[in-house]
């Protein structure tokens, strides 16, 4: 069975709204026909309060142990494999019908040296053990997006180059990078896109020697750059903040020369001129409070939830926005929605959901 594509949103700096793109963008794509897997792989688990409210929370992770092996967290899943046993199959937590999250979980940090010790052994004694544990979120994901028949899987991970995120983009297809507009992104570029070179090149040299030895699949790691997201600048006074042309401006040329090793001296002048820029995303500020509170994304906020006036124009703005975004990333990525298949009905044994 072919695998499902995987997006992962990755950014080597915090504040520059990775989460918030990732939890829209998933509710967007089942608009436009996905059926979308989210999985948190982020320890600090923001993916999964953004959909999940507190009382489902303090359920997830107060889990008793007989409870836990049901995998209904990310870190449920692979904890096994801290313990010479096997990964649990996930169990989903069902946003809407098209929509599923594999739950992140803070306890994710304490598999971060099981991750390290594996990349270490890989070519050594126990190839089938430490290539397990590599791909273990690759494994994890696949099966939670067969067992929906998702479309594609939307991985959101956090702000570092660690262990962790080395195996979640073992699994990745795709990268979008959200960035924004300050000498931290522009530095985050060029900290990013060696390192992602360096981890497409490492894996591709295991994945070609040991992948008819192992009687598993390998994902192919292709990590490849889709593009990047920027932010729009806050306004005081009614003006832009000052700084933002003269960062924002840099970003094409820094995301061809670190992400794509591209050295062509020609780079497009703005974002709004260069290709691999995906979307320029407003701040949405006044939004997002009440999205938070309602637990929905900020274009299906209605009156009765607090969008009014100026705020009401402005989630009507952001369905469009996102739309237009969602749809440019299907393009780049070969996308392709499709519906169940009819001879097939979703698992129904991985969705019991929360109580």
């Amino acid at each position: 069975m072919n695998a499902v594509p995987v997006l992962t949103f990755f950014g080597n700096k915090r504040g520059v709204g990775k989460t918030s793109l990732v939890y829209h963008l998933a509710w967007m794509l089942t608009r436009i026909g996905h059926r979308v897997l989210a999985c948190d792989l982020d320890p600090q688990a923001n993916l999964t309060t953004a959909f999940l409210d507190e009382g489902k929370l303090e359920n997830l992770w107060s889990a008793t142990k007989p409870v836990r092996s049901a995998g209904r967290t990310i870190f449920q899943c692979v904890q096994p494999l801290m313990e010479a046993s096997d990964i649990v199959t996930p169990t989903l937590v069902e946003i809407t019908p098209p929509l599923a999250l594999i739950p992140g979980d803070l306890a994710l940090s304490g598999f971060e040296d099981t991750l390290a010790t594996a990349w270490t052994r890989t070519l050594d004694t126990d190839p089938d053990r430490a290539l397990r544990i590599l791909t273990a979120f690759s494994h994890v994901m696949q099966a939670g997006a067969q067992a929906m028949q998702a479309s594609v899987i939307l991985a959101d991970i956090g702000p570092n180059l660690g262990a962790i995120n080395r195996s979640a983009l073992i699994a990745t297809d795709h990268v979008i990078v959200p960035l924004g507009t300050d000498l931290l992104s522009l530095q985050s570029l060029r900290n990013l896109g060696p390192t992602l070179r360096r981890w497409r090149q490492d894996w591709q040299l295991h994945y070609r020697k040991q992948m008819d030895d192992i009687p598993f699949a390998l994902p192919q790691g292709r990590m490849w750059p889709v593009g990047y997201v920027t932010q729009r600048p806050g306004v005081r006074l009614g003006s832009p903040i000052r700084v933002y042309d003269e960062w924002v401006n840099r970003m094409p040329e820094e995301y061809s020369r670190n992400l794509l090793a591209q050295d062509n001296h020609a780079y497009p002048a703005t974002p709004g001129e260069d290709p691999h820029c995906l979307a320029t995303v407003k701040p949405y500020r006044g939004l997002m409070s009440l999205a938070q509170e309602h637990r929905k994304p900020i274009f299906d906020l209605t009156p009765a939830d607090g969008a009014i006036g100026s705020h009401a124009a402005a989630s009507r703005d952001a369905y469009h926005d996102f739309e237009d975004l969602a749809r440019r990333i299907c393009q780049q990525t070969d996308l392709i929605p499709h519906p169940p298949r009819l001879n097939q009905a979703p698992d129904d044994s991985l969705w019991p959901g929360l109580d």
